[in-house]
């Protein structure tokens, strides 16, 4: 049980001794400038600053011997070895092959996997090369000009966030679309825009039976027949990212169309593998493949570097400590980077779906809070928004703040005006602001004020890229992933499952059943209402 360790018994203890401590007192002093010096690591062209965190020499020491007596190292050595550390799958978590170099020589339960990985991403270079270059056109000859990628969650969120972020004005190549929500607006909305003779569908679904990208799938290909493509002109315009290949050669996609992958890929980490066949087409193979290359430097510096140095690790320890030790129920993403608007969707996906259980590897209950709720908006667009209760609000929020040194736009003086609003937020949360420094800036009406005055002591890490490119995302990304694994083995428990969307999916079924005019099933009497009211609302009279 990791809460019976000595260090975290020992970090309950010095927590209780820091409440009373304001972080100004630790830079106004004399040790300030050693402070900064001290609590700031880089790897992979990623500079972390992580001084303004209510932490100090003694908690950091605290927290890696939590590190050390949980065993991070141990099964992040697992993790890389291909071993099950899946257990209630029983597969590896092996997601660093899909960025792997040949000779890394990785194994999923001692088999080796780098010659498969290799043909998968060669078969993603020939189709992606084909489809941007022209040589795969739809069923009339016309060169594709529009790509829709079907899929939900992993199969959505990391794709998308991607092709987002290395998005280019007047770039070459296919637009790129995506639809993952079951809601027909998102699929109506997209295909209103689009020539059929000249859209490709991805359809994206690892066991190609997802409800949401299935419906969407076949309503998709029924838009095609209507819009005047044939039956046989279909595989021109529909290829599958899937490990059923039974059920895609049955939805009619030729199989030599179909983009494998494994069942030692998790979803939501999966947009290295045959999923990013969308990041592939939209931004081209030779960027995709310096994205694995970001991922894979990330993914060496994350299984050598000492814990003292190591990004994954020390960002996953400090998120325990506040989750966990001082009950900061969720922590804040603001990338000041309009590209990276979906970076805080996605990583709510992969931290809060890895990590958000309360069960322990041995099945016992975990005694302390864990996965805190991500949550996040681009600044700075945030801080004329929900940026009022970080200051001033009674909720402890942990703020990452993410930004590039180099400006990703050549607008004149945008970029400056940009890393001074993130630079001042990160000082202001850390300072605030005393009754006396209100009053010493001429303030006057003393009922005012106790409106003016902010706490301060508010902690936030500062997250610096040299440039966003492919490279430098994919070792954020990365850096991410390994993060959210440290963290769960800092709470014991499995972050590679997700048995908690299963059951909604389970009751959907028969609920969906009942929405059709089939026999009413027994329910709760609330949900009962609510299927009877959805009936009478379509005309029908619930059995």
């Amino acid at each position: 049980m990791s809460t019976s360790l000595p260090a975290w018994q020992d970090l309950r203890e010095h927590a209780a001794t820091l409440r009373g401590t304001h972080m100004r007192e630790w830079f106004d002093g004399p040790d300030g400038q050693a402070r900064s010096d001290r609590f700031v690591a880089e790897a992979c062209g990623l500079t972390l600053d992580y001084a303004k965190n209510r932490i100090t020499v003694e908690t950091l020491a605290l927290l890696f011997q939590l590190a050390d007596q949980a065993g991070v190292s141990e099964r992040r050595d697992a993790m890389f070895a291909g071993e099950p550390v899946n257990t209630t799958e029983h597969r590896a978590a092996l997601h660093m092959a899909l960025r792997a170099w040949p000779e890394d020589g990785y194994r999923a339960l001692g088999v080796p996997v780098g010659t498969d990985v290799a043909a998968v991403l060669a078969q993603v270079e020939r189709f992606a090369n084909a489809l941007r270059g022209g040589a795969w056109t739809g069923f009339d000859g016309r060169a594709i000009t529009d790509v829709v990628n079907i899929g939900i969650g992993g199969s959505d969120l990391g794709p998308r966030m991607v092709c987002r972020a290395l998005a280019r004005p007047g770039e070459a190549g296919p637009r790129v679309h995506f639809v993952a929500n079951v809601d027909g607006s998102d699929l109506a909305q997209t295909l209103a825009r689009l020539d059929a003779a000249t859209t490709l569908v991805i359809v994206c679904s690892k066991t190609f039976t997802t409800l949401e990208t299935m419906a969407n799938a076949h309503t998709a290909r029924d838009w095609f027949l209507h819009q005047g493509v044939t039956q046989a002109g279909l595989a021109r315009h529909f290829v599958a990212v899937s490990t059923n290949r039974e059920a895609v050669a049955a939805f009619g996609i030729d199989p030599a169309n179909m983009f494998p992958f494994w069942d030692w890929v998790g979803g939501r980490f999966s947009l290295w593998s045959s999923v990013g066949l969308s990041i592939a087409v939209a931004a081209g193979f030779d960027r995709f493949r310096e994205l694995l290359d970001g991922a894979r430097t990330m993914d060496r510096h994350f299984a050598g570097a000492p814990p003292e140095q190591n990004l994954p690790v020390i960002l996953g320890l400090l998120d325990v400590w506040y989750r966990s030790f001082l009950g900061a129920g969720s922590r804040c993403v603001a990338p000041y980077c309009e590209p990276l608007e979906l970076l805080p969707a996605f990583l709510q996906q992969l931290e809060m779906e890895s990590n958000g259980k309360s069960v322990q590897l041995d099945g016992g209950t975990l005694e302390a809070g864990s996965a805190p709720v991500v949550w996040g908006t681009t600044g700075t667009n945030g801080q004329h928004a929900y940026f009022q209760m970080m200051h001033q609000g009674s909720q402890l929020v942990p703020v990452d703040f993410i930004a590039t040194l180099d400006p990703v736009s050549d607008l004149p003086g945008h970029h400056t005006k940009l890393l001074a609003n993130c630079f001042a937020q990160g000082e202001a949360l850390l300072r605030g602001r005393t009754a006396d420094e209100v009053r010493a800036e001429g303030v006057r009406d003393e009922a005012l004020v106790p409106h003016l005055v902010f706490e301060g002591n508010r902690p936030s890490n500062t997250l610096l890229l040299q440039r966003l490119d492919p490279f430098h995302l994919g070792a954020l990304l990365a850096l991410s992933e390994h993060r959210t694994f440290v963290q769960g083995v800092l709470w014991n428990i499995n972050s590679f499952d997700q048995w908690g969307v299963e059951l909604g999916k389970k009751l959907a079924a028969p609920i969906q059943r009942e929405l059709e005019g089939a026999p009413a099933q027994p329910h709760d009497a609330s949900t009962a209402a609510l299927i009877r009211r959805a009936c009478r609302a379509q005309g029908m009279v619930a059995s």
